[in-house]
């Protein structure tokens, strides 16, 4: 009898496609999110599941099917899945890691120069007709070139940001909880720095660290005005890093010069403060959307299943334990 995998969302083809060939592949085929009930639905009775980074998995998901062999997480990050209660019930749990650094640090070079040049704001200007002819003063934004960028966490995300940055000649300070080799530093041109004097020196304070909830609004009030005024915060990494209350309220005080978001403290809504704001750039979660990042997402996250349900190990398990 063929094993079964349900997929919990609309996803690049080529995944269906790979596990069709070896498995009953169940596949919730529109845009809209799953409820829980539907997932646990959509899971019953399956070997695999395929979710995705927006489905909470969580304990009484997992409990709910005896029968259930992997779950393969299609996104880097995995703090929507409850890993303990896989690992206790001896059920790998796989990511997609590494294919989404190229497209991430792309986008945040993107929020750095659309922030800073106030592109967002100046396409609103031209739509609504606006734009009257160039004059000197007029929708002013300021240079990234030369100005300090400040990186906390430099995972590979965060490494792939600094090489771009050098073509802009940043000086690039850093906080990471692990320290860079002084060839990596060297390379790269970065200097380590405590948290503390990344934060209050940067002119661009760019987040690329993977979430953990003893991480939680590690950049609240407090360190919002330790930041200069004239900065700029960028978070391509996991909303809820940022107080987005204390954030709103920074940029309406003009506490700091503006910010841009690609995630959320509680994604997909967004802290209705900031929507009325004009010096914050707010993009739908777009850090790895690229049409290669996500097929390869997709192909790593099928290889894993397929892996797992022919009696072998997966290639990217977060919970190796579960299968020792």
């Amino acid at each position: 009898m063929r094993k079964k995998v349900f997929i919990s969302g609309k996803i690049p083809d080529i995944a269906f496609e790979m596990l069709s060939q070896h498995f009953d592949v169940t596949m919730h085929n529109e845009l809209r999110l799953l409820t829980k009930e539907e997932i646990m639905a959509g899971v019953a009775g399956k070997d695999a599941l395929l979710s995705l980074l927006s489905d909470p998995i969580d304990a009484n998901i997992i409990r709910s099917n005896p029968n259930l062999k992997v779950i393969a997480n299609f996104g880097a990050g995995y703090n929507n899945i409850d890993v303990n209660e896989a690992t206790l019930r001896r059920i790998p749990v796989t990511n997609t890691p590494d294919v989404s650094t190229e497209a991430t640090a792309d986008l945040t070079i993107g929020l750095m120069l659309a922030i800073a040049r106030r592109i967002v704001e100046g396409d609103k200007t031209t739509r609504a007709d606006k734009f009257t002819g160039w004059a000197p003063l007029f929708h002013l934004g300021v240079e990234v070139s030369g100005k300090t960028l400040g990186i906390v966490g430099m995972g590979n995300i965060g490494k792939a940001v600094a090489k771009r940055a050098k073509a802009f000649n940043m000086p690039i300070i850093y906080y990471s909880r692990t320290r860079q080799s002084a060839e990596v530093e060297d390379e790269l041109g970065l200097q380590y720095m405590p948290l503390e004097d990344v934060i209050k020196q940067a002119d661009f304070l760019s987040f690329h660290l993977s979430y953990n909830p003893s991480l939680k609004h590690m950049v609240g009030a407090e360190q919002l005005g330790q930041m200069k005024k004239t900065a700029f915060l960028i978070n391509a990494a996991r909303g809820p890093l940022i107080d987005e209350a204390a954030l709103a309220e920074a940029l309406k005080t003009k506490v700091i010069a503006g910010a841009a978001l690609d995630v959320y403290e509680f994604e997909p809504k967004v802290t209705p403060a900031l929507l009325a704001l004009d010096n914050v750039i707010l993009c739908p979660h777009l850090g790895n959307a690229t049409v290669e990042t996500r097929n390869a997402m997709a192909q790593i996250a099928a290889e894993n299943i397929i892996a797992v349900l022919q009696g072998g190990k997966p290639f990217t398990c977060v919970n190796p334990e579960a299968i020792k």
